[in-house]
C-alpha cells in the first residue's frame, strides 16, 4: 500500500521528504522525515530515516506511518516531538537536571577560590 489517505490535506505519497512517525520496532515513537528506501527482494524492505536533531536511524517500511510532507506534521506529535533522548538526558530530566545545576555551582566556587 503506497498512499495513505487523509480527509484534511487529500492524499498523502509514501515518497522521500514525507513525514513519518516509527510505530513499530526499537525506534517505536520516532518522528522523522524519510531519506530513501532499500528495497530487499524476498526480504523486508529498509527505511532510512532523519530526525529534527539530525539523527539517522533505519528500520522497516512497515513500521513506519506518513504523517506529512516535509517537516510538516498533519498531527499533533508525542512528547518530545518525537526525538529520542539518551539515557543520561532522561535520567537527568527526571531527576529535575539537578546534576547541571551542582556541577555549575562547584565550578563556580572552585573560581571563587
Amino acid at each position: 500500500m503506497n498512499l495513505v489517505t487523509n480527509e484534511v490535506d487529500g492524499v498523502l505519497k509514501f515518497d522521500n521528504g514525507a513525514a513519518v512517525f516509527v510505530s513499530g520496532g526499537n525506534n517505536i515513537g520516532r518522528v522523522g522525515v524519510l531519506q530513501h528506501i532499500e528495497a530487499h527482494a524476498g526480504s523486508y524492505d529498509i527505511a532510512h530515516v532523519k530526525d529534527s536533531v539530525g539523527h539517522t536511524f533505519a528500520t522497516r517500511k512497515d513500521n513506519i506511518f506518513i504523517i506529512g510532507e516535509g517537516k510538516n506534521s498533519l498531527i499533533t506529535l508525542p512528547k518530545k516531538n518525537g526525538i529520542k533522548q539518551t539515557l543520561i538526558e532522561a535520567r537527568d530530566e527526571r531527576m529535575g537536571k539537578v546534576v547541571a545545576e551542582e556541577e555549575s555551582s562547584e565550578a563556580d566556587a572552585e573560581e571563587e577560590n
